[in-house]
Protein backbone atom coordinates (compact mmCIF):
# COMPACT_ATOMS: atom_id res chain seq x y z
CA UNK A 1 0.00 0.00 0.00
CA UNK A 2 1.10 3.49 -0.83
CA UNK A 3 2.33 6.11 1.51
CA UNK A 4 -0.28 8.40 0.73
CA UNK A 5 -2.53 5.29 0.38
CA UNK A 6 -1.88 4.27 4.57
CA UNK A 7 -2.22 8.29 5.77
CA UNK A 8 -5.58 8.00 4.18
CA UNK A 9 -6.91 5.11 6.31
CA UNK A 10 -4.87 5.77 9.36
CA UNK A 11 -6.58 9.22 9.04
CA UNK A 12 -9.89 7.78 8.64
CA UNK A 13 -9.59 5.32 11.65
CA UNK A 14 -8.42 8.46 13.76
CA UNK A 15 -11.64 10.29 12.48
CA UNK A 16 -13.91 6.96 13.38
CA UNK A 17 -12.39 7.09 16.55
CA UNK A 18 -13.05 10.23 17.30
CA UNK A 19 -17.19 10.34 16.32
CA UNK A 20 -17.25 7.15 18.22
CA UNK A 21 -15.99 8.98 21.44
CA UNK A 22 -18.09 12.09 20.91
CA UNK A 23 -21.39 9.63 21.33
CA UNK A 24 -19.54 7.85 24.36
CA UNK A 25 -18.77 11.24 26.03
CA UNK A 26 -20.95 11.12 29.16
CA UNK A 27 -23.55 13.98 29.92
CA UNK A 28 -23.46 16.05 33.17
CA UNK A 29 -24.39 19.28 34.79
CA UNK A 30 -23.76 22.31 33.06
CA UNK A 31 -23.65 21.07 29.54
CA UNK A 32 -24.50 23.04 26.86
CA UNK A 33 -26.56 20.48 24.24
CA UNK A 34 -27.93 21.31 20.69
CA UNK A 35 -31.17 19.06 20.02
CA UNK A 36 -32.48 18.01 16.43
CA UNK A 37 -34.96 15.52 15.54
CA UNK A 38 -35.13 14.54 11.75
CA UNK A 39 -38.40 15.90 9.40
CA UNK A 40 -39.29 17.99 12.72
CA UNK A 41 -37.62 21.30 12.71
CA UNK A 42 -40.12 22.39 15.46
CA UNK A 43 -39.00 20.02 18.26
CA UNK A 44 -35.20 20.87 17.87
CA UNK A 45 -33.48 23.41 20.63
CA UNK A 46 -30.68 24.03 22.00
CA UNK A 47 -30.66 23.91 26.42
CA UNK A 48 -28.31 23.34 29.08
CA UNK A 49 -28.40 20.29 31.16
CA UNK A 50 -29.49 21.17 34.57
CA UNK A 51 -27.33 20.16 37.79
CA UNK A 52 -29.75 17.17 38.75
CA UNK A 53 -28.84 16.14 34.79
CA UNK A 54 -32.25 16.74 33.29
CA UNK A 55 -33.73 19.30 30.15
CA UNK A 56 -37.02 20.16 29.30
CA UNK A 57 -37.81 18.58 25.70
CA UNK A 58 -41.21 19.77 23.21
CA UNK A 59 -44.15 17.52 23.89
CA UNK A 60 -42.58 14.82 26.66
CA UNK A 61 -41.70 17.18 28.99
CA UNK A 62 -38.66 17.00 31.39
CA UNK A 63 -36.12 13.79 30.74
CA UNK A 64 -32.82 13.39 32.76
CA UNK A 65 -29.87 12.28 30.58
CA UNK A 66 -27.17 13.27 32.96
CA UNK A 67 -25.41 10.49 33.07
CA UNK A 68 -26.03 9.00 29.84
CA UNK A 69 -23.80 8.94 26.58
CA UNK A 70 -24.88 10.89 23.99
CA UNK A 71 -26.06 8.29 22.12
CA UNK A 72 -27.81 6.74 24.58
CA UNK A 73 -29.63 10.14 25.56
CA UNK A 74 -30.54 10.04 21.88
CA UNK A 75 -32.17 7.16 22.25
CA UNK A 76 -33.90 7.92 24.87
CA UNK A 77 -35.40 11.07 23.58
CA UNK A 78 -36.33 8.95 20.23
CA UNK A 79 -37.93 6.41 22.31
CA UNK A 80 -40.11 8.83 24.48
CA UNK A 81 -41.10 10.47 21.37
CA UNK A 82 -41.91 7.41 19.88
CA UNK A 83 -43.88 5.70 22.98
CA UNK A 84 -45.80 9.09 23.16
CA UNK A 85 -47.36 8.48 20.07
CA UNK A 86 -45.69 11.96 18.81
CA UNK A 87 -43.53 10.40 15.78
CA UNK A 88 -42.51 6.80 14.10
CA UNK A 89 -39.30 6.27 14.48
CA UNK A 90 -37.69 9.08 15.35
CA UNK A 91 -34.48 9.94 14.53
CA UNK A 92 -32.64 12.30 17.52
CA UNK A 93 -29.68 14.17 16.95
CA UNK A 94 -27.50 16.02 19.94
CA UNK A 95 -24.40 17.86 19.48
CA UNK A 96 -22.77 18.94 22.64
CA UNK A 97 -21.52 22.26 21.93
CA UNK A 98 -20.13 23.60 25.03
CA UNK A 99 -18.77 20.32 27.99
CA UNK A 100 -18.47 21.90 31.37
CA UNK A 101 -19.14 18.21 33.17
CA UNK A 102 -16.31 16.45 31.56
CA UNK A 103 -13.41 18.65 32.55
CA UNK A 104 -9.27 17.90 33.26
CA UNK A 105 -7.54 20.26 35.04
CA UNK A 106 -4.09 20.88 34.45
CA UNK A 107 -2.53 22.82 36.49
CA UNK A 108 1.20 24.06 38.31
CA UNK A 109 4.48 25.19 35.68
CA UNK A 110 2.24 25.17 32.59
CA UNK A 111 1.56 28.12 30.23
CA UNK A 112 -1.80 28.08 30.56
CA UNK A 113 -3.24 26.89 33.28
CA UNK A 114 -6.79 25.88 34.10
CA UNK A 115 -9.64 23.45 33.46
CA UNK A 116 -9.96 22.09 29.41
CA UNK A 117 -13.26 20.18 28.37
CA UNK A 118 -12.92 16.66 27.17
CA UNK A 119 -14.81 16.57 24.36
CA UNK A 120 -13.09 13.43 22.98
CA UNK A 121 -10.84 10.94 23.44
CA UNK A 122 -7.56 12.85 24.96
CA UNK A 123 -4.61 11.49 26.18
CA UNK A 124 -1.89 13.70 29.26
CA UNK A 125 0.38 14.96 25.76
CA UNK A 126 -3.07 16.29 24.56
CA UNK A 127 -3.73 17.96 27.65
CA UNK A 128 -0.32 19.54 27.92
CA UNK A 129 -0.69 20.52 24.53
CA UNK A 130 -3.88 22.40 25.22
CA UNK A 131 -2.29 24.40 28.41
CA UNK A 132 0.51 25.52 25.82
CA UNK A 133 3.12 22.81 26.82
CA UNK A 134 5.36 22.70 29.83
CA UNK A 135 6.65 26.27 30.66
CA UNK A 136 10.23 26.48 31.33
CA UNK A 137 10.15 25.97 34.89
CA UNK A 138 8.43 22.93 34.75
CA UNK A 139 9.68 19.37 35.12
CA UNK A 140 10.10 16.61 32.89
CA UNK A 141 7.92 14.49 34.90
CA UNK A 142 4.37 15.24 35.28
CA UNK A 143 1.42 13.82 37.96
CA UNK A 144 -1.60 12.44 37.14
CA UNK A 145 -3.95 12.53 39.96
CA UNK A 146 -7.27 10.28 39.31
CA UNK A 147 -10.14 9.30 41.87
CA UNK A 148 -10.48 5.86 42.27
CA UNK A 149 -13.44 5.37 44.54
CA UNK A 150 -13.28 7.36 47.63
CA UNK A 151 -9.43 6.97 46.97
CA UNK A 152 -7.16 9.39 44.92
CA UNK A 153 -4.59 7.70 42.50
CA UNK A 154 -1.15 9.29 41.65
CA UNK A 155 0.69 8.51 38.84
CA UNK A 156 4.16 9.79 37.47
CA UNK A 157 4.44 9.94 33.74
CA UNK A 158 7.99 10.61 32.65
CA UNK A 159 7.49 13.00 29.69
CA UNK A 160 11.18 13.45 28.25
CA UNK A 161 11.70 9.87 29.00
CA UNK A 162 8.68 9.40 26.34
CA UNK A 163 10.43 11.94 23.78
CA UNK A 164 13.49 10.17 23.87
CA UNK A 165 12.61 6.70 24.11
CA UNK A 166 9.49 7.37 21.31
CA UNK A 167 7.61 4.96 23.57
CA UNK A 168 4.54 6.39 24.46
CA UNK A 169 2.87 3.68 26.20
CA UNK A 170 2.93 5.99 29.70
CA UNK A 171 0.72 8.89 27.68
CA UNK A 172 -2.60 7.39 29.53
CA UNK A 173 -6.12 8.28 28.12
CA UNK A 174 -7.49 10.87 30.67
CA UNK A 175 -10.58 11.00 32.36
CA UNK A 176 -13.23 13.32 33.67
CA UNK A 177 -12.05 15.18 36.62
CA UNK A 178 -8.02 14.07 36.26
CA UNK A 179 -5.71 16.39 37.65
CA UNK A 180 -2.40 16.57 35.85
CA UNK A 181 0.06 18.52 37.92
CA UNK A 182 3.61 19.64 36.52
CA UNK A 183 5.69 20.85 39.42
CA UNK A 184 9.27 22.45 39.24
CA UNK A 185 11.67 20.77 37.76
CA UNK A 186 14.47 20.04 40.77
CA UNK A 187 17.49 22.74 41.40
CA UNK A 188 20.91 22.69 42.50
CA UNK A 189 22.92 25.53 43.59
CA UNK A 190 26.37 26.89 43.10
CA UNK A 191 28.68 29.02 45.28
CA UNK A 192 31.90 29.66 46.04
CA UNK A 193 34.53 31.08 43.69
CA UNK A 194 32.16 30.51 40.72
CA UNK A 195 31.68 33.17 38.07
CA UNK A 196 27.77 32.79 38.30
CA UNK A 197 26.76 31.79 42.14
CA UNK A 198 23.22 30.90 42.12
CA UNK A 199 20.26 28.38 41.36
CA UNK A 200 20.07 26.39 38.46
CA UNK A 201 17.67 23.78 36.73
CA UNK A 202 18.78 19.96 37.81
CA UNK A 203 19.28 18.16 34.04
CA UNK A 204 19.30 14.62 34.30
CA UNK A 205 22.63 12.60 34.98
CA UNK A 206 24.29 16.07 35.44
CA UNK A 207 27.84 16.10 36.83
CA UNK A 208 30.03 18.25 39.16
CA UNK A 209 31.70 19.88 36.27
CA UNK A 210 28.46 20.41 34.03
CA UNK A 211 27.79 22.30 37.61
CA UNK A 212 30.73 24.18 37.12
CA UNK A 213 29.90 24.93 33.81
CA UNK A 214 26.31 26.33 34.57
CA UNK A 215 28.27 28.41 36.56
CA UNK A 216 30.25 29.94 34.02
CA UNK A 217 33.88 28.62 35.25
CA UNK A 218 36.01 29.27 38.29
CA UNK A 219 37.04 32.78 38.88
CA UNK A 220 41.08 33.24 38.76
CA UNK A 221 41.03 32.25 42.65
CA UNK A 222 38.84 29.14 42.28
CA UNK A 223 39.81 25.53 42.48
CA UNK A 224 38.80 22.08 41.29
CA UNK A 225 40.61 20.01 43.50
CA UNK A 226 38.53 21.41 46.72
CA UNK A 227 34.66 20.97 45.94
CA UNK A 228 32.47 20.03 47.95
CA UNK A 229 28.75 19.31 47.68
CA UNK A 230 26.22 19.62 50.67
CA UNK A 231 23.08 17.70 50.76
CA UNK A 232 20.68 16.41 53.45
CA UNK A 233 19.64 12.66 53.61
CA UNK A 234 16.76 10.89 54.04
CA UNK A 235 16.43 11.68 57.83
CA UNK A 236 17.19 15.40 56.74
CA UNK A 237 20.90 15.63 58.28
CA UNK A 238 23.29 17.74 56.21
CA UNK A 239 26.00 16.01 54.63
CA UNK A 240 29.48 17.62 53.39
CA UNK A 241 30.83 15.40 50.27
CA UNK A 242 33.99 15.68 48.88
CA UNK A 243 33.37 15.66 45.50
CA UNK A 244 34.89 14.53 42.16
CA UNK A 245 34.26 16.49 38.45
CA UNK A 246 32.28 13.30 37.15
CA UNK A 247 29.81 12.90 40.37
CA UNK A 248 26.57 13.26 39.61
CA UNK A 249 24.11 16.29 41.24
CA UNK A 250 21.35 15.58 43.21
CA UNK A 251 17.90 17.83 43.50
CA UNK A 252 18.22 20.61 46.11
CA UNK A 253 22.47 19.97 46.34
CA UNK A 254 24.70 23.16 47.20
CA UNK A 255 27.91 23.33 44.76
CA UNK A 256 30.82 25.14 46.89
CA UNK A 257 34.08 25.87 45.27
CA UNK A 258 37.07 26.75 47.06
CA UNK A 259 39.59 29.48 47.15
CA UNK A 260 42.78 27.88 45.79
CA UNK A 261 45.54 29.04 48.01
CA UNK A 262 48.92 28.31 45.64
Amino acid sequence: MKRWAKWMVAAMLGMMATLAWAGDVLLGGGDLIKVSVYGSPDLGLETRVAEDGSITFPLVGNVKVGGLPVSAAEQKLAGLLESGGFLRKAQVNIVVTALQSQQVSVLGQVNRPGRYPLDTRRTVLDMLAQAGGIGAEGSDVVVLIRKQGDKPTKQNIDILGMMQSGNVAPDVTVESNDIIFVERAPRFYVYGEVQRPGTFRLERSMTVLQALAAGGGLTQRGTERHIRIKRRDADGKLQVIDAKQDDLLKADDVVYISESWF
